[in-house]
């Protein structure tokens, strides 16, 4: 059976409810809006009606600040909406819930549904209501919910078609190609996989060219950043003299060793570490095949012991999510910068945030078409933010918002944190053939399929509601247990290399970590079913890492692992020969060499 429950906060206790009715007062200008009530609606498979009732007062509320009923009331002329997650969209308070009952039972773990209900007293006419609905459901996010208790939770889904392969790619227009699949490539780079697939004699499978589509996207191989710049032009005086003096150690740094780099940005930002190492001022830069966060070498004063250790520090911008989705893409921002220092085996202490938004009081009907509201834009993406640095337990030191009419364009979010970890916990080795790889944390979902492809394209008045999939939900509960398990010196010193799940998901994650690799998708663990090769191979679902051992020491690791509550496969096995390749349903979808 499915069991229900309505939860709702006392009056005095119901901040949220007061400060969304102020909040459509002052920026829809209801002003026949009278009250607003919100409860949060529970539904509930797999337990005994006993294990439900007594859930009530410990899991799903507090008795001193929450009402708990059945069923409720409203007005005659009151207005009634109900929102829930899309499909596939990461639910935390559903989760965190279903995790809470289990450890009740000390059993399965129930399916759990969470919808929100919101009640509007007041005199509200048909277009006002719209209104209310336009600015509360996010379509990104988030759905209008039925009001009917379903007879079952499980998803249902379709058994997804086997990958197909692309025919005709080979000779296919490289405009139409990209038109056709939404790509982030350019018409030189699908010329340069034809060539490449002509030399196989063979067209691509789709999960292929989603892979090269999110390994070639501006996100993952900074192609704006690397785009060569033959002719550059100065107005100010002081940015000709920055010029100048560029293309002079430019010219110090690279003829003395014979290279020939192209004038870019990103060679601009990076000349003054590789002039500084080779004065020789840098030797307390940690280098490695790891591309985590930035490893400094420090001495640490441990409880008045000198010893060795490693800073890490990261920063992550998620601009384009932040904008379509404030409270997700703001949470995984801080999300994704720890993950990279943590990667390195590193416990990240301190953080910073530093956001960019145009007039928050500018009024909503000012809105640029196919964009959110900047005050939604700055609230929501405030609340995200904080609630995954409360929830893992990081400090942020500095929080910096700039206002500028320019960021109604496109807004800025950036999260950057510091780290640490003792020297001799963090081993670093050369991946061998017969290695194998942990996939370690979240199981994976269809939240976050076209990330980075989809932060590195142009958008349009349409995209607010065509990106849903794009923007991963953060589970800060589980990096917490991942930032836990590496602290133990046991696990640390067992990792030959670590990578975390970003953008791209496995085929990124995995893909990077050694030349050859043969990944077995059918060993993901998954959120749901219904998955078909491709989501599994480039999904963002985040929380997840991907570790290297030796094939002896896989056991042990997942033995640790399971003691801090974190599953973890192995899903992929280190090759002697230079090609990723991938199985689903013992089928390769995935063969592309290294070299390519």
């Amino acid at each position: 059976m499915v069991y229900r429950i309505y939860v709702e906060r006392r009056k005095g206790f119901d901040a949220e409810a007061a400060a969304l009715a102020r909040d459509l007062r002052e920026n829809l200008l209801l002003d026949g809006l009278r009250g607003v009530r919100v409860l949060n609606r529970y539904d509930v498979e797999g337990v005994t009606r006993e294990i439900f009732d007594a859930a009530g007062p410990t899991v799903f509320s507090e008795p001193q600040t929450d009402i708990i009923s059945d069923t409720f009331s409203i007005g005659n002329d009151d207005y009634m909406l109900a929102v829930e997650y899309l499909p596939g969209q990461f639910d935390q308070r559903a989760d965190s819930c279903a995790q809470c009952i289990q450890l009740i039972t000390r059993s399965e773990r129930p399916h759990v549904r969470t919808a929100r209900i919101y009640i509007f007293s007041g005199e509200l006419s048909d277009e006002q209501r719209e209104k209310i609905k336009s600015y509360i459901i996010n379509p990104v996010e988030s759905r209008e919910a039925s009001l009917e208790l379903p007879d079952t939770l499980d998803m249902p889904y379709e058994e997804p078609d086997d990958v197909a392969v692309l025919d005709g790619f080979r000779v296919a227009d490289p405009e139409a190609i990209i038109k056709k699949y939404g790509l982030a490539m350019d018409a030189a780079d699908v010329r340069f996989c034809q060539s490449y697939f002509e030399s196989r004699h063979r067209d691509p499978t789709m999960t292929e060219l989603r892979m090269i589509d999110t390994y070639w996207s501006d996100h993952c191989r900074h192609t704006t950043f690397l785009t060569e710049l033959r002719s550059v032009e100065a107005e100010d005086e002081y940015i000709k003299e920055t010029l100048q003096d560029y293309l002079e150690r430019r010219a110090e740094l690279y003829d003395s060793q014979g290279k020939k780099r192209p004038v870019s940005l990103m060679d601009l930002g990076t000349i003054a570490a590789k002039l500084l190492k080779k004065s020789g001022v840098l030797d307390d830069l940690d280098e490695s095949d790891e591309i985590n966060a930035c490893s400094i070498k420090i001495k640490a004063d441990v409880d008045g012991e000198e010893q060795d250790w490693l800073l890490m520090f990261k920063n992550e911008t998620h601009n384009h999510p932040t904008e379509i989705e404030p409270f997700g893409g703001s949470a995984t921002c801080l999300g994704g910068a720890i993950r990279d220092p943590l990667s390195g085996r590193a416990y990240v202490y301190q953080a910073m945030r530093v956001t960019g938004a145009a007039d928050p009081r500018t009024p909503v009907a000012d809105t640029i078409p196919g964009k959110l509201p900047q005050s939604k834009l700055t609230v929501g993406a405030a609340n995200g933010y904080s609630s995954y640095g409360n929830q893992i337990g990081l400090a942020t030191g500095l929080v910096t918002e700039l206002y500028h009419p320019r960021y109604a364009a496109k807004r800025m979010e950036i999260g950057a944190v510091v780290g640490a970890a003792p020297a001799e916990n963090v081993v670093r080795h050369k991946p061998q053939p017969g290695d194998v790889v942990i996939l370690l944390g979240g199981r994976t979902g269809r939240d976050g399929c076209g990330g980075a492809t989809g932060s590195s394209k142009a958008h349009n008045a349409e995209s607010l509601s065509s990106c849903g999939a794009e923007v991963q939900k953060g589970n800060p509960p589980e990096e917490r247990k991942l930032q836990r398990l590496f602290r133990n010196p046991e696990v640390s010193r067992l990792i030959v290399r670590c990578n975390d799940f970003g953008a791209g998901g496995v085929s990124v994650a995995i893909g990077e970590l050694a030349d050859g690799l043969s990944i077995d998708l059918d060993r993901v663990p998954k959120k749901y079913e219904g998955l078909d090769g491709t989501e599994l191979a480039i999904s963002e679902s985040q929380e997840r890492m991907a570790v290297v051992v030796r094939p002896g020491d896989a056991a042990r690791f997942c033995e640790l692992a399971a003691r801090e509550n974190l599953e973890a496969t192995v899903v992929a096995t280190v090759t002697a020969e230079p090609e990723l390749t991938m199985n689903w349903r013992g089928k390769r979808i995935v063969s592309l060499s290294r070299e390519f």
